[in-house]
């Protein structure tokens, strides 16, 4: 049934129909548990509360498959505003974009002019920018433009997937670059053509790409909420004695707030990935898809309507 579900969510999160819907009706329907608003104002006031309790953030303005340069324009302005609404309020917090988003399918000059823009404010504010990573027919195009942005700012770094068989010789590539990398194991539905479809492999291969890439000295964010996979992290620590300003552990808003505190008091830096905007829906899909317990709570949410 699990895995009914999650293939049901992912197929929905490509929906353009129930998209559309979903941005003229707002954070309906359990969204407002996983998204931190529609502006950048609106979430500038979760990351304070969140630094004020000991964690850092990274901000997304959702969005994604843009067809037109006026969207992806649009889409940067807004990216190079949240920089500054950053930096005004004086917030911990990074930004995280997808491409898709900045023209990604349009055009390399539009996707690299709008990246530039947003690379250049963040420079001039000290924010880092991470580039997140999307279905797997965008990423070697998404990694050779890192690469090249790599070699002209030091303030972006990229996302690797532990589900694509590809993503160990992807993060050996990347590792001349001393790249800046965020480990996840994957969100999108993927064939096994190019994906492990047993959560075991997904698991071993990133228990294997979180080990490498600490012991090559990167910086490394591992972004997960699983117990085993934190325990695992914290036993590398001890055995290699890791100094624990080379990695951070990140988790998604709304999800196990509890226990990101928890590890932020153990001394561990905890990142919290915000999303905000009107263009929730793939985004809201994808996160029901991971966890039978989040469908639960947005069918509570919609029978108390």
């Amino acid at each position: 049934m699990e895995t009914v579900m999650r293939n049901l969510f992912l197929f929905l999160s490509k929906n353009k129909t129930m998209t559309k819907m979903a941005k003229e009706h707002g954070l309906k329907f359990g969204a407002s548990r996983f998204v931190a608003g529609t502006t950048i104002e609106e979430a500038s006031k979760k990351i304070a509360r969140l630094n004020d309790e000991g964690l850092c953030a990274t901000v997304d303005f959702l969005g994604e498959f843009v067809n037109c340069e006026k969207e992806a324009k649009a889409a940067t302005d807004e990216s190079v505003h949240a920089i500054e609404t950053i930096a005004k309020n004086g917030l911990d917090s990074e930004l995280s974009v997808k491409m898709t988003s900045l023209g990604l399918d349009i055009s390399d000059d539009v996707v690299f002019a709008n990246m530039r823009r947003i690379l250049d404010a963040g420079k001039k504010h000290d924010v880092t920018i991470t580039i997140d990573m999307e279905d797997e027919s965008r990423c070697e195009k998404t990694l050779e433009i890192f690469k090249t942005l790599r070699k002209e700012y030091d303030n972006v770094g990229t996302v690797l997937q532990a589900y694509l068989y590809r993503t160990l010789g992807d993060l050996q590539i990347l590792n001349e670059y001393n790249p800046y990398l965020r480990l996840v194991k994957g969100a999108y539905k993927e064939s096994d053509e190019v994906a492990f479809a047993d959560k075991e492999d997904v698991d071993e291969n990133y228990r294997h790409l979180i080990k490498l890439n600490l012991l090559y000295g990167n910086y490394t964010a591992i972004a997960t909420h699983d117990d085993s996979m934190i325990r695992y992290v914290k036993k590398l620590e001890k055995e290699h004695n890791l100094d624990r300003k080379q990695f951070e552990f990140q988790m998604l808003y709304g999800i196990r707030n509890d226990f990101q505190k928890q590890l932020a008091d153990e001394g561990y830096r905890v990142r919290v990935y915000i999303p905000y905007g009107q263009d929730w829906y793939g985004y809201n899909m994808r996160r029901l898809a991971e966890r039978p317990a989040n469908v639960l709570f947005v069918l509570k949410g919609i029978m108390k309507k």
